[in-house]
């Protein structure tokens, strides 16, 4: 069985607990839009006309699924593969970027997934495969229920304005040559949002203020004359004034500071139990994820190690990748010294020790020969939809149960996350 000591969750919890404290902070901002009654108290309660307390979810400003259609999730991946290189005209080494990755978000209610793992995980590549800006050699991505590549040019138009995104680094999204109000005029004219000036003013002015900002103090500015932070929150406005179904957020916390950092989360937390808006919410962090995820899915080299409920995940890991992953994390105290002396094969190292099986074979301290030729399936644990791609989660293996004819347990997969 797994060390348990190696689990990080104790540090989890206490940097959770400091991001806490920020949010509440960042709270005490009061912004008031009557114009679309949305209200920032500084007790931290958002409504939308009449609503309650923030988790009473009041009705959505997006419209829901028809009758007929509730059920279907709402994003969908498919046995989604993506491998670079190995050509005609490429010589370097094939990479495996997505391995037979599967998941699913549903259409309501609204959720915050996140997908998490170390660099070269292939969090992004399923980000650039899910906007579109890139095509999988294998599998699909359906959109309710339609693959995504192939939708005509209306309903692509219909998938650009329901799925958005926030990127990384904000300022590379930005024209320097123009004034920030060129982003959101932009979005206006492309989807025709607006009939005329004083209407294009009054939404971009109504979505500012949603994340704690005005249009008459940023608007006029260039790019480099706003704070990383205040860029950032401009990215998540200008996806707001489109009112998504889904926002496919890819680090977008990661470069600006704690009290910032705290602002957005809060803000991706209101515009989910609030507006109805799930996020796709890519990250290295842990810690930001134990707070505002739903569910949260560990990428290792493509494919997924562990997913289930965020607090099941990280406080109960089962997948020795997972259990590293989270004990990599230093213990904030300085009396207690962090043994970092493991040595990790180089990345092709990896991938050519475990090429037909467990992508993690090489680095565990538990594998076995078959880990090396067939890749584990996600075993579910203890019924409640927490997957593990581990033969250790076996439970029939390890209670001597029945085996299939090629001499491995039989399991339960879990379906898609």
């Amino acid at each position: 069985m797994l060390d348990p000591r190696l689990s990080g969750t104790g540090n989890i919890v206490a940097a959770t607990r400091v991001q806490h404290r920020l949010v509440d902070a960042a709270r005490q901002i009061v912004v008031s839009v009557s114009a679309v009654g949305v209200t920032v108290a500084s007790s931290g309660d958002v409504s939308l006309g009449e609503a309650s307390a923030r988790d009473a979810r009041p009705q959505p400003l997006i419209q829901p699924l028809p009758a007929g259609e509730r059920g279907r999730p709402l994003l969908e991946v498919r046995h989604a593969t993506k491998i670079y290189g190995g050509g005609l005209l490429q010589t370097h080494e094939r990479v495996t970027a997505l391995r037979d990755l599967s998941l699913h978000i549903a259409e309501e209610p609204a959720t915050i997934t996140t997908i998490a793992g170390e660099s070269g995980s292939g969090k992004t590549t399923l980000a650039s495969a899910i906007l579109g800006f890139i095509s999988l050699t294998s599998g699909q991505i359906l959109y309710r229920g339609q693959d995504v590549s192939q939708l005509a040019r209306q309903k692509m138009v219909t998938y650009r304005r329901e799925v958005q995104a926030v990127f990384q680094d904000p300022y590379e999204v930005y024209n320097p040559f123009y004034r920030v109000r060129h982003v959101f005029n932009l979005v206006i004219g492309r989807f025709k949002l607006a009939r005329d000036g004083g209407e294009a003013r009054r939404l971009i002015e109504d979505a500012l203020r949603v994340v704690g900002l005005r249009g008459d103090e940023v608007l006029d500015k260039y790019p480099h004359q706003l704070s990383g932070g205040q860029r950032q929150r401009m990215m998540i406005a200008r996806a707001l004034l489109l009112r998504p179904r889904l926002i496919v957020a890819d680090e977008p916390v990661s470069m600006v500071d704690a009290s910032l950092r705290a602002m957005i989360l809060d803000i991706m937390l209101r515009m989910r139990n609030d507006l109805g808006i799930s996020f796709l919410y890519i990250t290295h962090d842990l810690s930001t994820a134990y707070q505002i995820s739903d569910r949260t899915f560990i990428l290792y080299q493509g494919s997924i190690a562990e997913c289930g409920d965020t607090t099941a995940v990280i406080e109960h890991p089962r997948h020795p990748y997972v259990q590293l992953l989270l004990s990599s994390i230093p213990v904030p105290d300085p009396a207690q010294r962090w043994h970092a002396d493991d040595q990790i094969p180089t990345d092709i190292g990896q991938q050519l020790d475990a090429s037909d099986g467990c992508p993690f074979y090489a680095r565990c301290a538990y594998h076995m020969d078959r880990c090396r030729h067939i890749p584990p399936p996600l075993y579910e644990i203890d019924g409640q939809h927490h997957g593990c791609a581990c033969y250790l989660c076996d439970e029939d293996e390890q209670k001597g149960g029945a085996q299939g004819d090629d001499g491995l347990a039989v399991v339960t997969h879990v379906r898609g996350g």
